[in-house]
């Protein structure tokens, strides 16, 4: 990775360029960096695929967005003709692009989007906020809200809280009435947790998951799993859930395969959940809830361009709890 400069960019006739006010860091980004995504990605590459920003042009074609708006950025880029993208699930597209992956994204000062991947910035909801949340917060609300559709009163054990989509899925959780179980690594990030709003941490570094999440419940069980993590933790995440469970999940960070003892499947009728992005309305969902105060993106720290290696190595390392943003402008 290297600091270099690019040409200033000018939109197509239904784009907007956008100055980037924050880009927020997501292990996504390393994949990328490190090839392990099986997609072709063109270099010379600009990473990032969660920000906000400010309008700075538009296309001739483009209604609706101005010079001087502020905006959050959907960064997956549907073909806007197949049977998702007309039914508002682009996140499902079977033709799609995203920033920051196969299209420059948003570790810089510009970005050029589709006018139709713009959404407008509530009253009162900051850049660094929506630039921290409208990739993690969002598929955090899509998990839980779109996918296992949580409901009040039930139990939710939110993996790894101190990342940033835990962070964001343990304020979306208990916002909707249920009651969250956590897990962060050392007694500092479990204390960050619980001040967060978790109701029980445990410790993933000293505890048994499986084991602590039953004690917690009285051997029941929890209903449902936000399971992030992959093959490292995903056998436990099943142990974890009640009869009829559900483990949600969204990503392999430790892997992609993993044994499934079939009995325990049926027996306890678990259902398991695959998750992917969210959609713009789920976003705006996520932008009126930061617009009330019942969500927040949690930042541990903001970088220039410049640091952009500096906090991915923070990132590598996990050495976080919340987001690490880049402020380009």
């Amino acid at each position: 990775m290297k600091l270099q400069e690019v040409p200033d960019l000018s939109p197509g006739p239904r784009e907007a360029v956008v100055k980037v006010k924050a880009c927020g860091l997501n292990h996504l980004d390393l994949f990328v960096r490190e090839g392990k995504l099986p997609i072709p990605i063109p270099l010379p590459h600009i990473l990032g695929s969660e920000m906000a920003g400010e309008v700075l042009a538009v296309g001739p074609e483009v209604e609706g967005f101005a010079e001087g708006d502020r905006v959050a950025v959907l960064s997956r880029i549907g073909c806007g003709s197949c049977e998702f993208c007309k039914t508002e699930k682009a996140n499902l597209c079977l033709d799609s692009h995203s920033l920051g992956i196969d299209l420059p994204g948003g570790y810089a000062e510009q970005v050029a989007v589709p006018a139709s991947n713009l959404l407008p910035l509530p009253e009162g909801v900051s850049y660094v906020n929506a630039g921290g949340a409208s990739l993690s917060a969002l598929t955090a609300w899509h998990m839980l809200v779109g996918r296992a559709k949580i409901r009040p009163g039930e139990v939710v054990l939110i993996l790894a809280a101190g990342s940033g989509i835990g962070s964001a899925a343990v304020q979306i959780a208990k916002a909707l009435g249920a009651e969250v179980i956590a897990t962060a690594g050392g007694e500092q990030k479990s204390e960050k947790a619980k001040a967060l709003g978790a109701d029980e941490v445990i410790d993933h570094r000293a505890k048994d998951i499986a084991k602590e999440a039953r004690r917690l419940t009285d051997r029941r069980g929890v209903d449902v799993v936000f399971e992030h993590i992959g093959a490292d933790t995903f056998g436990k995440s099943l142990e974890a859930l009640s009869r009829n469970g559900r483990l949600v999940i969204c990503g392999a960070h430790t892997g992609s395969r993993v044994e499934i003892d079939l009995w325990r499947l049926f027996a306890k009728q678990i259902s398991i959940i695959g998750s992917y992005y969210g959609t713009r309305k789920e976003l705006q969902e996520v932008l009126i809830m930061m617009a009330v105060g019942q969500l927040r993106t949690v930042v541990h720290e903001t970088y220039p361009l410049s640091g952009a290696a500096e906090a991915q190595r923070l990132m590598e390392a996990r050495g976080q709890f919340g987001k690490l943003i880049l402020t380009p402008n």
